[in-house]
C-alpha cells in the first residue's frame, strides 16, 4: 500500500459558503485523513492522506458537490504521506 499525502489550495468564494464543513462531511465517504481550514488570504487549504486512487476520488468528490461552484482555482501538491493525521477535521 503507497499511501499518498495531497495539499490542496483552494481559491474563489470558498470562506463563508459552509466549504470546510461540506468537505469534512464528503471526506466520511472515503479513506481518507486529513485536515482542512480557512487561510487568511481567503483561500481553503486541505490536507489529506490515503490511497492515490481514494484521495483523487475524494477531490472529484469535492468538486461535483455544492461547494465546486464556488470554486475557481486549485493548487495541488502530491507528496509521500507523513502520518499524524487521525480521522477528518476543520482546524483554526
Amino acid at each position: 500500500m503507497n499511501r499518498q499525502r495531497v495539499c490542496v489550495y483552494y481559491s474563489g468564494h470558498v470562506q463563508g459558503v459552509g466549504f470546510r464543513y461540506t468537505v469534512r462531511s464528503v471526506a466520511r465517504g472515503f479513506e481518507v485523513t486529513g485536515t482542512v481550514r480557512n487561510l487568511a488570504d481567503g483561500r481553503v487549504e486541505l490536507i489529506a492522506e490515503g490511497e492515490c486512487e481514494e484521495l483523487e476520488a475524494f477531490l472529484n468528490a469535492i468538486r461535483e458537490s455544492e461547494v465546486g461552484y464556488f470554486i475557481r482555482g486549485t493548487e495541488i501538491k502530491w507528496s509521500e504521506a507523513a502520518g499524524g493525521l487521525r480521522g477528518f477535521e476543520i482546524v483554526p
